[in-house]
């Protein structure tokens, strides 16, 4: 009679086996990954323009400019 163990008396795909709900959680898993990714990729993408931008703007506004104030309407001169 042949030693019978784990391996022969049960077959691998038995043990191995993925559920339904298991399938799902995993493709879901991967999408919630895969979208979170590309939202830090385009965060970042984002991030390095603005400290671009602003490494490009002057830091202080020229202190003799005023805007022009328009004329009040209705109001008499």
């Amino acid at each position: 009679m042949t030693k019978l163990n784990k391996t022969t008396v049960f077959k691998e795909s038995f043990l191995n086996r993925e559920t339904q709900m298991d399938k799902t959680s995993r493709i879901v898993r991967k999408m919630i990954d895969d979208e979170a990714e590309q939202r830090q990729v385009k965060l970042d993408r984002l991030r390095n323009a603005r400290l671009e931008r602003e490494a490009n703007t002057p830091t202080k506004a020229v202190a003799g400019e005023k805007k022009k104030s328009s004329p009040k309407v209705g109001m008499k001169q």
